[in-house]
């Protein structure tokens, strides 16, 4: 297997380095190497690569930067996309590709399934569905995998935003009115290479995260608490529940970002772990 993985320093590229180097050549490219922004470079950059997969692990992510450059949302995340699955299509690789929550509006009060028609409301959730849309109409071999509040030990997320704050102060203020699964990368890299190994590959749109559901307060609590218990802090900050509306953003955050991830189950006969065991692995890793 000759993979190219993009967004190979972002926080999910970093463990499909890893999870992936058992099935074969890893070419692994990050921003410096491949910016996705530049369609020209990422054409040639496939054509080089002449891979038999290809994992695109970069994606533009800053949620609230996206309403003022939505422009540059669009490059990263629909028309780079997009080139990726035309230049699958050609080689007749498998493109793999992953999603976002964010492309609902959180009206739902159930868990969203794959057929639930999206309905962004930010810059950010729109360029992400337009990159799922083309990835679709290309026709070419492709999984795309929808995920939700993503983080680990690397890049920018919840997790290690809430380790420094409550190192620096003595309370914090959280909402406790969205409401979804956080998922590690390193269980989505896991779930990615089992996948790759098998002979066959179905073709589709998916939901992958954390098994279980909590809100941002909730999540925020659990850290505090698993970082205490493993050495990690010596103490807790007070975390205060909030609204939505007291915390403004230049983005509006969907309330209701749960997956329903039977599909997943049932066609791969797999499941991501509870969320709450995914924190507790994470935090045990960030001790070495």
């Amino acid at each position: 297997m000759r993979i190219l993985l993009t967004g190979a320093a972002g926080q999910l590229g970093r463990e499909l380095k890893r999870s992936l180097a058992c099935l074969g050549d890893v070419i692994a490219r990050d921003r410096q190497q491949l910016d996705l922004a530049q369609a020209d470079a990422l054409r040639t950059a496939v054509h080089a690569a002449a891979p038999t997969v290809i994992v695109n692990a970069a994606a533009y992510t800053a949620v609230d930067k996206a309403e003022t450059e939505p422009a540059v949302a669009d490059a990263i995340n629909a028309l780079a996309p997009a080139i990726l699955a035309e230049e699958a299509k050609r080689l007749g690789a498998l493109l793999i590709h992953y999603s976002t929550d964010y492309v609902f509006d959180g009206s739902k009060t159930a868990p969203y399934t794959e057929d639930d028609a999206p309905n962004p409301l930010a810059a950010y959730g729109r360029s992400k569905l337009a990159g799922e849309q083309a990835i679709a109409a290309s026709g070419a071999r492709h999984l795309i995998f929808r995920t939700s509040w993503v983080y680990g030990l690397h890049g920018a997320n919840f997790l290690k935003t809430m380790l420094r704050l409550g190192r620096e102060r003595d309370e914090l203020r959280v909402v406790d009115d969205q409401f979804g699964a956080p998922t590690w990368t390193r269980h989505l890299a896991d779930a990615t290479a089992l996948i790759l190994a098998r002979k066959e590959v179905p073709n589709g749109l998916y939901h992958l995260a954390g098994a279980g559901e909590t809100n941002w307060y909730g999540y925020a609590e659990a850290i505090f608490a698993e970082a205490q218990r493993s050495g990690l802090m010596n103490k807790s900050p007070v975390v205060h529940r909030i609204a939505s509306a007291n915390y403004p953003l230049p983005a509006p955050r969907p309330a209701n970002s749960r997956l329903d991830c039977a599909k997943f189950r049932r066609d791969f006969d797999l499941a991501l772990p509870d969320w709450r065991t995914g924190l507790i692995d994470c935090l045990a890793d960030a001790r070495f």
